[in-house]
């Protein structure tokens, strides 16, 4: 058997969790919403979207390192074990897959959407007779106890800087468990946006064909049809903006009258002033130091750095630690 698949996060326990996160962030103050719950199927091709827009350089200068970088990494490092990260429709590992030179190789995509874990599975499988395919359905930072043991050197993706997404404890809770899943010879290759001139930055979140602000209004409408609440997306502006200290860019939803919000499957009332925000995300960005830093607090090492031209946007490949704190030499 070629494909199989394990379901740890169903339609029921994703919203119980929708319901936990959405009653906490929006009991607080400053009100906020994960960015997990950007992506239905209408957040999706809004994203794809944002992919292809010129003020959105990250996917563009990733995939132009990958396709430079991935013949050698694939030839040196020879993994038999492929583990990715929100894997999504798993397109960026299609380049690292047909770089291996036909070895027999396992894929094992965790993502929490069945459907496009499936579909990217059977496209791949299609593509690819030596490929097999062991998925996880489930929240990565919830379920990669479940990741099969490796079947062989591993390497594990963590792409498109959604490492940023995560703020500092949530990043080092997230690295240590990765940190778990490698052995000696293992390799993580992690993708991070960089520091850079915050107009840059800036415009890659405030595109002038204003699909990021569709994309952040969408995030009103997913909590409207998972616990029945009426928020009007169209009353709220977004606002995306550099947090220089902080290093990230931060978005949020900014209510441009008073709103009262009823969240029915919560029996939640949220009232929210003029000019008063909701948080949906933070993207942060980094440096090689910073990096490396986040990497060692994990029990990692960065192996290699391999920033793209323009200093953009960088793919660290790090390696485990051993657990007494000692370099684990290379296999």
């Amino acid at each position: 058997m070629r494909y199989r698949v394990e379901v740890h996060a169903d339609a029921h326990t994703r919203l119980k969790a929708m319901a936990e996160d959405v009653q906490r962030g929006l009991g607080e103050r400053p009100r906020s919403l994960p960015p997990k719950y950007f992506y239905d199927a209408a957040g999706s091709r809004l994203f794809e979207q944002i992919t292809r827009l010129p003020e959105y350089y990250l996917t563009r200068a990733e995939e132009a390192l990958l396709d430079a970088l991935a013949p050698a990494l694939m030839r040196e490092l020879a993994p038999r074990d492929l583990v990715e990260l929100g894997s999504g429709f798993s397109l960026k590992t299609r380049r690292l897959l047909a770089a291996r030179g036909g070895t027999v190789l396992r894929y094992t995509p965790v993502d929490v959407d069945e459907t496009t874990v499936a579909a990217s599975a059977e496209r791949l499988l299609a593509e690819d007779p030596t490929l097999h395919v062991h998925a996880v359905v489930g929240d990565f930072e919830r379920h990669l106890v479940h990741v099969p043991a490796p079947n062989g050197r591993r390497l594990v993706l963590f792409l498109g800087s959604t490492i940023g997404n995560l703020d500092a404890p949530a990043r080092q809770a997230l690295l240590g468990q990765v940190r778990g899943l490698l052995r000696r010879g293992d390799r993580l290759l992690l993708g991070v946006d960089l520091v850079k001139d915050p107009a840059v930055l800036e415009a890659a979140y405030n595109d002038a064909a204003g699909v990021t602000a569709k994309f952040n209004r969408n995030i009103l409408r997913v909590v409207n049809r998972g616990l029945g609440a009426d928020f009007r997306p169209e009353g709220f502006r977004h606002h995306a903006w550099y947090n220089a200290p902080a290093s990230r860019i931060e978005m949020h939803l900014i209510a441009d009258t008073p709103q009262t919000v009823y969240v029915r499957a919560l029996d939640l009332t949220v009232r929210l002033e003029p000019s008063e925000g909701i948080w949906t995300e933070s993207s942060y960005k980094f440096t090689w130091a910073s990096t490396r830093a986040m990497l060692e607090a994990a029990g990692l090492r960065l192996d290699a750095w391999h920033p793209d031209g323009p200093g953009r946007f960088a793919l660290a490949l790090a390696a485990p630690r051993s657990r007494t704190g000692a370099v684990r030499p290379a296999a």
